[in-house]
């Protein structure tokens, strides 16, 4: 019994399909190094939108704190920082501070305004009462101006100048460098 004759029909089987699913995962490998190595040393806070250079949204949206409801557009000619938080968010409530301080700090050389993103309005009220606030919270029922402006996650910040384009987007907490970079893109030197 020749047992040679059925391993000679087989090897070439084995390797077609070796090479097939070489070919495959190399076919899947490839991009996805090709991606990973495009964007090594880039910034993940760095986001680019394609707001920004454009008009931002407007909206009216109402304080948390009370009072007339705010209406970004009647806040040209100064810059803006508008900050989506939420209480239920760890990084929020480390930037809280920074915000806090630096919207005292530049006073009414720019508006400071908190966007309460997908969160409980008393919880935001009770968190105000403890930690403070130097700015208005404002209520985005629906979710609808946080969609406008593409955020999708908490924190995200949005820097808009005098004449109400988008001059920045951070996302994630703000450090104080990325902070002053960003308010210098507005048009205020803080």
């Amino acid at each position: 019994m020749d047992t040679n004759a059925g391993r000679t029909a087989d090897v070439p089987a084995r390797t077609s399909i070796n090479r097939r699913v070489l070919a495959l995962g190399l076919l899947v490998v490839v991009p996805v190094l090709a991606v990973l190595v495009a964007n090594l040393g880039r910034n993940p806070h760095v986001v680019s939108s394609p707001l920004v250079g454009r008009a931002a949204p407007d909206f009216v949206l109402s304080s948390l704190e009370g009072g007339a409801p705010v209406a970004l557009s009647a806040l040209r000619g100064r810059p803006v920082v508008v900050n989506f938080w939420a209480t239920w968010c760890g990084p929020c409530l480390e930037e809280h501070e920074l915000l806090q301080s630096t919207a005292r700090a530049v006073g009414s050389r720019a508006q400071f305004l908190g966007v309460v993103y997908q969160d409980d309005e008393e919880q935001v009220r009770r968190f105000l009462a403890r930690q403070g606030s130097a700015y208005p919270s404002l209520a985005d029922p629906g979710s609808r101006t946080a969609i406008a402006f593409g955020i999708f996650g908490v924190p995200e910040t949005l820097f808009i100048d005098g004449q109400g384009r988008i001059a920045a987007k951070h996302v994630g907490p703000l450090d104080p460098e990325s902070f002053q970079a960003k308010l210098r893109l507005a048009g205020l030197e803080p």
